[in-house]
């Protein structure tokens, strides 16, 4: 039996590891049901489960009388299965990138020995007996597809993977796991031992200059059909996908580039086959267009992939010049001409063409053969770092550990190539200001980090010292120099002695704390207290800065880990990521904190649950700063996540407050009311009081719209708010005997304290969830007895209109309260109109009236295009205008109260007619007449004016009046545009002079 059949055979007679699922699979045994389910947009469940459901079904063993396991049976039903998991592989046009990713290798074993079966390929035969030119176009193709995922499982098979974390041991799971790892690794067996002749099979395929097809869900129908229903259809050549000759040589050419590849690491002599594949495969991919259906290549991988043949396998006919980079340092390296690698790295400074890893990669090179006793590298190593450090500081980086070690001893010879490397890796006339400033300092702190005063003249006397720096600046730096060095040896040869006395370990260790303290990148903190905790053990180094804060819940596990070195780095990382997250940026937290995971995931369940929780905090943060402002939703994971905090039930892990403050206050802004109204579950009600608030106010929310006697969880947020607002007290004895009431700080019997409910709400956005809010601390304001001036606010209808113990509450707590949450929701929307009259009202009732008219002017601008349209009648109520009316008096401006009387449903004349006869009015007086429309008005500022003999403004008040569109005559749509006229005009004028 041939290698492939044994492998079928395998595969066949072993059921796929898939944990059991429901037998939904049933109703898609019909073809029609099945091709309806996948031309779903999002079929549930997805095709490629539907493959591993049917193969399943089919692989099950059967049990005889004797309870005995039998093989499947090959019968009806199981050869249907069977069908229908080819027909979905072929309804994914049999993409194996698709395939791959989603099936297990048995799994994927089975379905294309399955097709191999049904293309009839003869099961005894090898294919690399078979001549794919002979053979009809779909069986040359299901070979062709063997083949190739063949030779891909053997190379991906040698890459390293990251073992899975395993969950709460389960033996049936972990039998099924075991099953599963020793099928696939029998499989693996043999796919080796046949690699060579699959490879055969796809070189032999690149000689074919026909087109191929591939089966289709309606050439798998004529295959099932019974013998003599076929018309023959299926041995056409024009059956089925047709797959061109390019795209079939494309893909091969880049399977085989990445098999010889793979192979390449044993023999390196194959590179040059993978070296030509890949290449071939670039030109393949230029002729047929990287948009072809049916040839899907990654073309980041390929370029990698021919880079790396680049470098291993320069072309014979290519020059020097033609090289990349990568290669060129290759090949120095491999040559020993590290000269030529120093000068590509200067040259490298001035386009940056080469990553910082890659030179830094070649440094560790050169160190580790150094070490070995080549110590004609140390001028080498010294060269190279010189030639990196230099790199870093232009791109704003600190000064590296090894530049300032090789640096100790500085001489001539060092400092003269430091300065050549500065003076080529800089374009003084084309360099940008921040270029300049980074070299200059650059050059500056070497200057301060010399002793000898030789070596500083060396540096200030250089070209381009004197060109970054100005004379003062050089003077000075000279001046400090000689200031702090009280031994300034100006001999022009340095003494051998001083150079022999080692470096302070203290000036050392200070370098690395200042590193320490700037770094941002987590490898680097690591390798600064590697090397801190290796010059000294009594240092506790999480103590060096004041700022590295970690919340008291935390820092109590952190500080009991044993380990100094990992306690420190775990204080640190998690210090340094909580500032990044305080101050916006979010990359550097995201990448501290992922460190900081995976290094307590290896010894600490308790701080990887912690660092979880961070990270859940921080990608909150980070798309309410991004996308989440233009309203754009978060993605289901983040939801799935905030909800999976919420739920979680693990004792003895520290919690922070503010976390599950965010959580609720996320759910509350993405409206996910349903989850917090429906599917809280009872005991987080209990146990959390965010969560408890968050479910009445979604309650709330989604009741609105309802009848008023349905409220009922209004009612329940009402008692819970008025219970948080009241203060606890006691009765205390005087000295005359007599008992007095004595209030006390807040009381304990609410969910939680006025100033953490207040803290809570300014994390909300959602503009109902703030109204509901808004609303009840308005009517909790109104109910004080005392009160002269109610504040009115959207939906205050549905709270109670008394409390049982008015005492209990306090009121001034609650008019803060009121204050500080209407600042903050118009700094969200300063648009809201209801926000805005209330803002106004507060002002009304505190007699700060001009302020008052700037709100209400602003709300109704605000909602009629700056008075363009007219103001909606529930927006300038009655009241709205009386207070108005009652600001407009109160500022002595008589006319403007006479014109807002107008604009009352009923025009109120007593205040009008008692207004005009105020002869110490402040506003324009008879230039407002223009804005009167109402003609009893203006025919009593005629009378007024005669009677005082004002005989200019009685003229004025005779023409508004004369105006035609005035004429009571009129019909009532002009009486009204002549009206909304003068409205928009008299606001619009109001607005100017109070804005």
């Amino acid at each position: 039996m041939s290698a492939e059949a044994a492998d079928r055979e395998a595969a066949t007679s072993s059921r796929p590891c898939t944990p059991p699922q429901t037998c939904w699979f049933e109703f898609l045994l019909e073809e029609s049901l099945l091709e309806k389910h996948l031309r779903k947009p999002c079929p549930d469940p997805a095709p490629v489960q539907l493959i591993v459901q049917f193969l399943e079904q089919a692989s099950k063993p059967s049990v005889n009388e004797q309870n005995q396991v039998q093989p499947p049976p090959d019968n009806k039903r199981n050869r249907i299965l069977k069908l229908l998991a080819l027909k979905v592989a072929a309804h994914l046009k049999w993409d194996l990138d698709i395939l791959e990713k989603s099936l297990s290798v048995p799994v994927l074993n089975m379905l294309l020995n399955e097709l191999l079966c049904i293309s009839k390929v003869p099961p005894g035969t090898k294919h690399v007996d078979m001549d794919l030119d002979t053979l009809p176009p779909t069986t040359a193709m299901a070979i062709l597809l063997y083949n190739r995922w063949a030779i891909r499982t053997i190379v991906q098979s040698s890459f390293p993977v990251k073992q899975a974390k395993p969950g709460p041991p389960q033996l049936s799971v972990m039998n099924q796991m075991q099953q599963e790892k020793e099928l696939t690794e029998n499989i693996l067996k043999v796919l080796k031992e046949q690699a060579s002749d699959s490879i055969l099979v796809l070189e032999a395929a690149l000689k074919l200059n026909k087109d191929l097809y591939v089966h289709t869900m309606r050439t798998l129908d004529f295959l099932a059909m019974e013998p003599g229903m076929v018309n023959g259809e299926t041995e056409s050549s024009t059956a089925g996908l047709k797959i061109k000759t390019e795209e079939m040589q494309c893909q091969v050419c880049y399977d085989l580039g990445a098999a010889y590849f793979q192979q390449g690491s044993t023999n390196s002599a194959v590179y040059e086959n993978a070296r030509e594949k890949f290449f071939r495969t670039k030109e393949l991919i230029a002729e047929i267009g990287s948009l072809s259906l049916h040839c899907t290549i990654d073309e980041k991988r390929l370029a990698g992939y021919c880079q790396a043949c680049d470098v291993l396998v320069p072309s014979s006919d290519s020059t020097s010049q033609q090289l990349t980079p990568y290669s060129q340092v290759h090949i120095c390296l491999r040559s020993g001409n590290y000269q030529e690698v120093i000068k590509i790295f200067v040259e490298d400074n001035l386009t940056f063409s080469l990553p910082v890893q890659f030179r830094q990669s070649v440094l560790r090179e050169l160190f580790q053969k150094a070490q070995q006793g080549n110590e004609a590298l140390d001028e080498i190593c010294f060269k190279v770092c010189a030639c990196n450090t230099v790199r870093d500081i232009l791109e704003g980086r600190t000064v590296s550990v090894p530049f300032n070690q090789l640096f100790l001893r500085p001489n001539k010879e060092k400092i003269d190539f430091l300065l050549e490397v500065c003076s080529r890796s800089i374009n003084l006339e084309k360099a940008s200001d921040s270029l300049k400033g980074n070299m200059a300092a650059f050059l500056k702190n070497v200057c301060l980090g010399l002793e000898d005063l030789q070596y500083v003249f060396m540096i200030s006397s250089h070209e381009l010292f004197i060109t970054l720096l100005k004379d003062e600046e050089r003077k000075l730096l000279v001046d400090q120099m000689r200031k702090r060095s009280p031994r300034v040896n100006l001999c022009i040869k340095p003494v051998t002695s001083f150079y022999d006395i080692p470096a302070s370990a203290s000036v050392n260790i200070g370098q690395l704390e200042h590193q320490l303290i700037l770094s941002v990148d987590p490898w680097r903190i690591r390798q600064i207290l590697i090397e801190l905790h290796g010059m000294t053990s009594e240092r506790q180094f999480w103590t060096v800065s004041n700022k590295w804060e970690v919340p008291s819940v935390y820092s109590g596990v952190i500080l009991g880990i044993k380990d100094n070195l990992t306690r420190d780095l775990v204080y640190i990382l998690m210090a340094k990521g909580l500032h990044c997250s305080t101050v916006k940026d979010f990359s550097h937290a995201k990448q501290l904190f992922a460190a900081c995971l995976e290094l307590v995931t290896e010894f600490s369940p308790k701080l990887r649950q912690v660092m979880l929780n961070e990270m859940l905090l921080l990608d909150i943060h980070t798309h309410e700063a991004g996308t989440g402002q233009s309203g754009e939703r978060p993605p289901s994971d983040l939801i799935s996540r905030v909800r999976g905090y919420l739920e979680m039930r693990l004792p003895d892990i520290p919690l922070r407050q503010v976390i599950a403050e965010e959580c609720v206050a996320f759910m509350l802004n993405w409206r996910e009311n349903e989850y917090l109204t429906l599917q809280v579950p009872a005991l987080l009600l209990q146990s959390n009081p965010y969560v408890k608030l968050g479910q009445l106010l979604a309650a709330t929310c989604k009741e609105l719209p309802g009848p008023k006697e349905s409220r009922r969880t209004a009612k329940d947020l009402w008692e819970v708010i008025v219970q948080i607002c009241s203060v606890s007290s006691q009765h205390k004895r005087g000295n005359d005997g007599r008992v007095s009431l004595i209030k006390q700080r807040e009381s304990t019997l609410g969910i939680m304290y006025r100033s953490e409910l207040l803290s809570f709400i300014k994390k909300l956005r959602e503009p109902l969830v703030l109204t509901i809010i808004l609303s009840l601390f308005v009517k909790l304001h109104n109910v004080r007895e005392d009160i002269v001036n109610d504040i009115t606010a959207e939906h205050i209808s549905i709270w109670p209109s008394s409390i049982p113990n008015l005492q209990s509450v306090d009121f001034e707590a609650v008019a803060i309260t009121v204050k500080e949450l209407v600042r903050y929701a118009l700094s969200i929307n300063p648009n809201n109109h209801s926000w805005l009259v209330i803002q106004a009202d507060i002002y009304f009732a505190t007699n700060q009236y001009s302020a008052a008219l700037h709100y209400y002017l602003q709300a109704g601008a605000v909602c009629s295009d700056f008075f363009n349209k007219a103001v909606p009648p529930d927006v300038y109520t009655d009241q709205v205008i009386k207070r108005m009316i009652k600001c407009c008096s109160l500022l002595n401006c008589h006319t403007q109260v006479a014109i807002l009387c107008q604009f009352l449903r009923e025009i109120d004349y007593k205040t009008a007619f008692k207004s005009l006869q105020e002869q110490n009015s402040h506003d324009a007086m008879d230039s407002y007449y223009d804005y009167i429309w109402d003609v009893t008005i203006l025919e009593y500022l005629t009378y007024l004016h005669h009677k005082r003999g004002e005989t200019d403004k009685r003229q004025i008040a005779i023409k508004a009046i004369g105006q035609t569109e005035l004429n009571a005559s009129n019909p009532e749509e002009v009486l009204q545009l002549a009206a909304q006229r003068r409205k928009k005009k008299f606001l619009q004028a109001m607005a100017k002079l109070y804005f």
